[in-house]
């Protein structure tokens, strides 16, 4: 089975058919979703959402863009919020200098925040980041200077710079929907020389549906699009790419639980 290991199951967009959404994640042989928190205020919300399922969990954090419009996020407050069962992650986190929506030294100091829960929880950090390669890479590395901790730099769509620094410091890749679209051949070249065990499949749903469903909201069954894609890339066999993604998943999110079962 797949893992859908980012997606935002509270927006808005699915609150006329959320149910239906995961089921059909579930049929699609989506074993397991990671619902992704953007905004610590809606935290709630959001383990709730993976409370309706033993194949769902959540994560803790304050998104690049919410940072202004959050109240400061405190490393006590997300230590607290990690010890919810179903929280196996911290974030997402990060930085991105193409929207600009909140200041960046304020999106530093927060995402050094998250890079400390990540630390002294040992839960993997979830970084997004756009248009910021050199600092991403320079926080980054100093930050593991000061103790390591894990990570995954998710619906990865930046530089091969950026990519071969965190395949050297330990982290993980997450591959989206872009990988699949026609003007992200730049994207494939980088992934297929990445290392098959330091990669991730996700939706980052409801954006960037995969090819053939571009254009439409992407929800987490379509997964299966990009890890096809993934799979082609790396010269394996569709099953052989999900057995290795999914190993990768739970190696990383290791508070996660592998469950075969149907609730």
């Amino acid at each position: 089975m797949l893992v859908d290991s980012h997606c935002h199951l509270d927006f808005d967009s699915f609150d006329d058919d959320r149910s239906e959404t995961i089921q059909r994640a579930f049929d699609a042989e989506v074993g397991t979703l990671v619902t992704i928190c953007t905004r610590y205020s809606k935290f709630e919300k959001i383990a709730a959402i993976a409370e309706l399922d033993s194949r769902i969990y959540c994560s803790v954090g304050i998104h690049p863009h919410q940072v202004e419009e959050e109240e400061e996020i405190s490393l006590e407050n997300l230590l607290r919020a990690a010890t919810h069962p179903k929280v196996i992650g911290i974030g997402e986190t990060g930085l991105d200098y193409f929207y600009d929506q909140s200041p960046r030294e304020d999106q530093k100091t927060s995402f050094r925040t998250h890079v400390a829960a990540a630390r002294e929880t040992q839960l993997p950090l979830i970084v997004h980041t756009r248009d910021a390669d050199d600092d991403m890479a320079t926080i980054l590395t100093e930050e593991m200077q000061n103790g390591a901790f894990p990570c995954v730099l998710h619906c990865f769509s930046s530089g091969r710079a950026l990519a071969e620094k965190a395949i050297e410091l330990g982290f993980y890749l997450s591959l989206s929907g872009i990988l699949t679209f026609k003007n992200a051949q730049d994207l494939r070249d980088i992934i297929r020389d990445m290392p098959v065990d330091r990669l991730l499949v996700e939706t980052d749903s409801p954006y960037l549906a995969p090819v053939p469903n571009r254009g439409k909201r992407n929800e987490p069954c379509f997964v299966v699009h990009t890890a096809e894609k993934a799979a082609d890339i790396k010269g394996l066999d569709n099953d052989s790419f999900a057995r290795m993604t999914t190993d990768n998943f739970f190696k990383l999110f290791s508070k996660a639980t592998r469950n075969l079962d149907r609730n």
